[in-house]
């Protein structure tokens, strides 16, 4: 594993930011509240969590990013939903009420596993917001509304090894490269695939017995991060 850290509060207006780093990928993730819903879930009492993703210009090598548009690229649009459906895992909907909350999640500098380095800090400034919400609401606090802590991890398999949290360097090489999404050491996603080759069962379980541990010390992370 890099080193892994959650820098909170990293911005004043949001209910919840952090800067997530894993190495040398630093993304700013913000999550802010909104007191309405989508229309597919208005009048239903159930709340919503969705999120935003973007690589920022300067983020990568190679020349300038360009910012995303009105339309955002393919890339883009499949980590938010990822982003979205991982964050949605840790939340009972119906106890927020008819609101959302939104993870934006902008990679401000990309060495590998932005995706995972995105689910994880979102959850960070998740839990604040949601320290925000109860307040207003008047709960019990964070665990009113969570089913789990949620984290990430990328594995693969580079020149027949299996390695944690992949930089760059790791995944341009990688003949095996999977991102696994946890919630209290269940799966909530495993997306995997055979880059340069192919791989059979016994290397899909050290792969995910490799993930799981990557993912414990993720945990300790943002819980020394969030005090709890």
């Amino acid at each position: 594993m890099r080193d892994v850290s959650f820098e909170r509060d990293y911005i004043m207006h949001p209910a919840g930011s952090c800067l997530a780093s894993f190495g040398n990928t630093k993304v700013l993730c913000t999550a802010s509240i909104d007191k309405s819903v989508p229309p597919f879930l208005r009048d239903s009492g159930s709340g919503w969590i969705t999120a935003e993703y973007a690589m920022l210009p300067g983020s990568t090598g190679g020349g300038r990013k360009r910012r995303d548009g009105a339309k955002k690229d393919g890339r883009s649009v499949e980590i938010q939903r990822l982003i979205g459906r991982s964050l949605r895992a840790a939340i009972d909907l119906e106890k927020l009420g008819e609101v959302s909350i939104t993870i934006d999640c902008d990679v401000m500098q990309a060495d590998g596993g932005t995706r995972t380095t995105g689910i994880t800090g979102g959850w960070v400034a998740l839990y604040d917001a949601l320290r925000v919400l109860s307040k207003e609401q008047g709960t019990s606090g964070p665990e009113h509304y969570l089913f789990g802590q949620v984290a990430a991890v990328s594995v693969g398999i580079v020149k027949g090894e299996v390695v944690c949290d992949l930089d760059y360097e790791h995944d341009s090489q990688a003949e095996v490269d999977m991102n696994v999404v946890m919630r209290d050491g269940d799966y909530v996603e495993v997306q995997g695939t055979g880059e340069e080759g192919v791989f059979n069962h016994d290397q899909l379980n050290a792969l995910l017995a490799s993930a799981k541990e990557g993912i414990d010390g993720i945990y300790a992370a943002q819980k020394s991060a969030l005090g709890i």
